[in-house]
């Protein structure tokens, strides 16, 4: 990495990172977008390291090492808005959205979505692979059932989130415990500690928003009408849903991300021709411009109509200026100072984990990437675990329960600009992503109580803490 001609003071990197985010923030305050306060912010950091004293040739391959970063997960965009829209012009997602309209009763479809969306994203180890896919559909089921989206969004985003972090397939799963010094099912194990009681107290909650929406307040017309439409306008048919079935034995034979995307969108450009009777010109332009719906319902055109590479064109600017931001605020030590200063000040497991969640949530908060937050953070930690004999899977724990989760629920974090796009919603649906909040919160606690730290030998510290002081009762007693 290239250093900075000068690293920043402390006052300089607090004011430095304080403006970056204000800039975002006001911004943000007009309602103009998402893609012209980061870029704004990019530019801040920019000004910033210039004040620092660095060139600006220097800070242009810093933006190039940023963008760097992203360059997978916008080849992963790209190939999701084509699935999207070559699902659509397939059958697939109208499949789908049919049977779920058919078996998922209004009642129980909150705390269904949760499992479904659990279910698909260990299986897959991707949470955007199951947000533009089974989450979809199951936003397409909740409009003709009445739910409102930003409850359905946000149960679909806590359990692809729960998969993405939970399951041996993902890359921040393998990431994270790789810049800890952890092993991979030392991680997951550690991990379930925090995930899984967020995962029960978020169930309930869906269970408990979901339950006012039963048969007495569904318009049952509405989901006869829906279903009618979808059968008059698309072969449905079970043929239809073997591009998703695919994805998940790729996923299971851990195929990497973009060969297994490629595979899928082949196949899935071929199906529509014999299932739907699709020339290929229109096959192949819905891989640029999504699909069209005319099928004179407006419920289910509004479902339908969406998908193509166009459609992640704003995430991808924004996932870009995102990391530019990142790769400025990395290289030119403002990161490291913020992060260095909060470590100085930190004596014991009960100070060295809260601090190591509020640097991973700083990172996600500058940069708008989950991936490098475990990677700056991770790497900054490890020798202080080791020095306050905390085992590193609580680390690597800790890396995920902010950087995983929050990357969501951050307006400008690559994952939020992703589900606003897919979904084509607002920000409405951060209330009800239960477990990507929950989880932090409860790691936070666990952190500041000692529940589920142990030493580097695998012993709890509230047991060590224990023998401790009754050590110390002992050796008093005696000398009494």
């Amino acid at each position: 990495m290239n250093e900075a001609l000068r690293k920043p003071s402390f006052l300089e990197a607090i004011i430095g990172f304080t403006l970056i985010l204000g800039v975002m923030i006001v911004g943000i305050g007009f309602k103009v977008g998402m893609q012209t306060p980061i870029l704004f912010g990019a530019i801040t950091a920019a000004v910033v390291a210039l004040y620092l004293g660095n060139k600006w040739e220097q800070i242009q391959e810093w933006i190039i090492k940023g963008i760097s970063y992203s360059m997978v997960a916008n080849i992963i965009l790209m190939f999701s808005g084509m699935l999207v829209g070559l699902w659509i012009i397939g059958g697939t997602v109208p499949t789908l959205i049919y049977y779920g309209l058919d078996l998922i009763s209004p009642s129980i479809f909150l705390p269904m979505t949760f499992l479904i969306c659990i279910a698909t994203s260990l299986a897959t180890g991707t949470s955007f692979g199951t947000i533009s896919t089974v989450g979809l559909a199951l936003l397409g089921v909740s409009m003709g059932l009445g739910v409102p989206a930003p409850m359905t969004v946000g149960a679909v985003v806590s359990g692809a989130f729960f998969g993405d972090k939970m399951s041996p397939i993902s890359d921040t799963t393998n990431i994270a415990p790789a810049m800890a010094g952890a092993t991979l099912f030392d991680h997951i194990g550690s991990m379930l500690w925090t995930t899984l009681p967020a995962a029960i107290i978020s169930l309930i909650l869906y269970a408990i928003i979901g339950s006012e929406y039963g048969t007495n307040t569904t318009d049952m017309s509405m989901v006869a009408d829906i279903m009618s439409t979808i059968d008059a306008n698309f072969n449905v048919s079970l043929v239809t849903v073997i591009p998703p079935f695919l994805l998940l034995v790729l996923s299971f034979k851990r195929v990497s991300a973009i060969p297994a995307l490629a595979i899928v969108v082949f196949v899935s450009m071929i199906l529509p021709f014999f299932t739907q009777g699709i020339f290929f010109s229109d096959i192949i332009a819905s891989t640029m411009r999504g699909y069209n719906s005319e099928t004179g319902l407006a419920i289910v055109d509004k479902i339908l109509s969406r998908g193509g590479i166009s459609m992640m064109t704003e995430s991808i600017v924004m996932i870009i200026a995102a990391t530019a931001m990142g790769g400025i605020l990395d290289n030119s030590g403002i990161m490291q100072v913020l992060i260095s200063k909060m470590l100085k000040s930190v004596k014991t497991y009960r100070g060295l984990i809260p601090v190591t969640l509020i640097s991973g949530l700083s990172i996600v908060l500058a940069t708008g990437n989950m991936i490098l937050g475990s990677i700056i953070v991770g790497r900054t930690f490890k020798d202080a675990y080791k020095d306050m004999d905390i085992h590193p899977k609580v680390l690597s724990r800790s890396l995920e329960d902010v950087g995983t989760l929050t990357n969501s629920i951050i307006p400008w974090g690559g994952a939020c600009i992703f589900i606003q796009a897919v979904m084509s919603i607002d920000l409405s649906y951060i209330p009800y992503a239960f477990l990507n909040y929950l989880t932090p919160c409860i790691s936070m606690i666990f952190g500041l109580t000692g529940i589920a730290v142990w030493t580097i030998n695998g012993k709890p510290v509230l047991k060590k803490a224990a023998k401790k002081a009754l050590k110390k009762e002992q050796a008093i007693a005696i000398s009494h």
